[in-house]
């Protein structure tokens, strides 16, 4: 468990003490992606310092909430346990809360593979999906190429760009619609600005395929922009 105790005796301490430390829910977030080696796990969150990942993963494993596991071809690593799996819809939850402050980004703030395919699991509304024609995207955000595959109410998303990551299969076929984006797609996802005016503006590039798809896009990927400060 985590070195610090607040030394009250509720649920909610002993879940702070356990995840709250600094990196802690950001190593879950990406194993919630699918299991990840110590190199993994590294890359995705480069400013982290390799004693602090250590000392997280062992606080997270003493915890129950994480383990080791021999992957083939890949060696030993870090999966969530079924306990830390449970956490899914609470780290989706601070997802969607945390939306409203992230403002414009950082001169050093980067998207990684794992951190874009839960951003997309977090705007995901399942419910929009399920009255839509299935779609199969591919987006560029940078250097992350992800596959994103809507069927229904069933998101499925293979990560293209970094192939030191293990990825899901990817889908049969072509995309219907390749499109490039920048941080300000964040915009789209709000409602603050619709497919063809982030097009205008450049915020979003169509590469390949009709850009009418966009719409359902943003139907499919969205959070509320009043919850947005």
């Amino acid at each position: 468990m985590a070195s610090r105790s607040y030394g009250q005796y509720c649920g909610l301490t002993s879940a702070v003490e356990l995840i709250g430390e600094r990196w802690a829910l950001l190593i879950i977030r990406d194993l919630l992606v699918g299991p990840r080696r110590y190199t993994d796990l590294k890359q995705g969150l480069p400013k982290i310092p390799t004693n602090i990942l250590s000392v997280r993963l062992k606080e997270l494993q003493d915890g129950g909430v994480v383990r080791r596991a021999p992957l083939y071809r890949t060696g030993l690593v870090y999966e969530l346990t079924p306990y830390g799996r449970q956490l899914e819809p609470i780290v989706l939850a601070l997802g969607r809360w945390g939306f409203a402050q992230m403002g414009e980004p950082g001169p050093e703030d980067i998207v990684t593979p794992d951190s874009l395919t839960m951003a997309l699991r977090t705007a995901f509304r399942p419910d929009a999906a399920a009255g839509l024609p299935a779609a199969d995207y591919e987006l560029h955000v940078g250097d992350v190429v992800l596959r994103i595959e809507v069927a229904g109410a069933e998101l499925r998303v293979a990560q293209l760009g970094w192939p030191a990551q293990p990825v899901a299969a990817l889908p049969d076929g072509d995309p219907d619609v390749v499109f490039a984006a920048g941080p300000a797609v964040r915009k789209v996802v709000s409602g603050e600005l619709t497919p063809t005016e982030a097009i205008d503006r450049g915020i979003i590039r169509v590469l390949r395929g009709e850009a009418t798809l966009l719409e359902r896009f943003a139907e499919t990927f969205h959070i509320d922009a009043a919850l947005v400060v």
